[in-house]
């Protein structure tokens, strides 16, 4: 057990004096990864109910998913409901990330006192709960008939993911020296020509993934969607919260498993680009 001894950082720290951590970080992966992965099998039940572990195994639920069953309440398919949440999700990208980089870029360049007023107003809609923010745009859209339109789902989404997108570009931005960019600035070039010259090539990897978790936020968004969609805009995720309300529909657990393999993916590749770019 001599490897047990051997120092694992600079500051001389052993494996047998990190066990307890290893092993704390096992139990909280095992309790946020498992209760999602459960899911999988679940999908592939023979059942007309959820059931784990399944005793009949079939593709029933997908072919429900991809083929035409209609989600409770009879609000739109299941397709349907995925290409609006598609079509949200890439619209909110082009919303959420510019205003977000926009908002970083003028924040890192304000004055500290001024920073320290605008950052927690700009990040104001991820810090209170969500449900208060669906019901003040409910009443908004109401008045503006903006309720059950692809208008007022995207400015929903973005109005959420927008402050992630602000915390991650503002992170990239203190790690990069603006000297850089006055010095372009200096020589004549102007302040838009040498933020796109110079600084976005440098923080192009954090604006990219920013993207990613806007589009990630709007897909999985419900809260927001359950008080403002409806009708033939109506979202996947607030289908099968309607779904599994009214029925407990099997076909929830298709989705979700598709969905996990989507995000999944998205984030390999996200991190395979930055490494690739590093």
């Amino acid at each position: 057990m001599k490897f047990l001894d051997k120092h694992v950082s600079e500051t001389h720290i052993s494996f047998r004096n990190r066990l307890w951590l290893y092993a704390f970080g096992i139990v909280v992966l095992f309790l946020l990864i498992v209760p999602s992965l459960v899911v999988i099998p679940m999908s592939f039940s023979a059942s007309q109910y959820l059931e784990f572990p399944p005793k009949n195994w079939s593709f029933r639920w997908y072919e429900n998913y991809f083929l035409g069953g209609k989600v409770a309440s009879g609000f739109n398919d299941w397709m349907g409901a995925t290409w609006t949440s598609l079509k949200v999700a890439v619209l909110t990208i082009f919303v959420a990330t510019p205003v977000g980089t926009m908002a970083a870029y003028g924040i890192i360049n304000s004055d500290s006192k001024i920073r320290k007023i605008l950052f927690p107003i700009m990040i104001s809609p991820i810090m209170v709960p969500v449900i208060l923010v669906a019901i003040g745009l409910f009443y908004f859209y109401v008045k503006f008939q903006m309720v059950n339109s692809v208008l007022g789902l995207v400015l929903g989404h973005s109005l959420v993911s927008m402050p992630l997108v602000l915390i991650i570009v503002l992170s990239a931005l203190k790690n990069y020296d603006m000297n850089q960019e006055k010095v372009a600035r200096s020589l004549g070039a102007t302040r838009l020509r040498a933020f796109f010259e110079i600084t976005l090539p440098q923080i192009k990897f954090s604006i990219i993934s920013s993207s990613l978790i806007a589009f990630l936020t709007s897909f999985d968004e419900v809260i927001i969607s359950l008080f403002v969609a409806g009708g033939d805009n109506s979202t996947i995720t607030r289908a099968m919260f309607l779904a599994l309300r009214d029925q407990i529909d099997p076909t929830i657990a298709a989705i979700s498993t598709i969905l996990i393999v989507i995000s999944s993916g998205l984030l390999i590749l996200s991190q395979l680009y930055g490494t690739k770019k590093e």
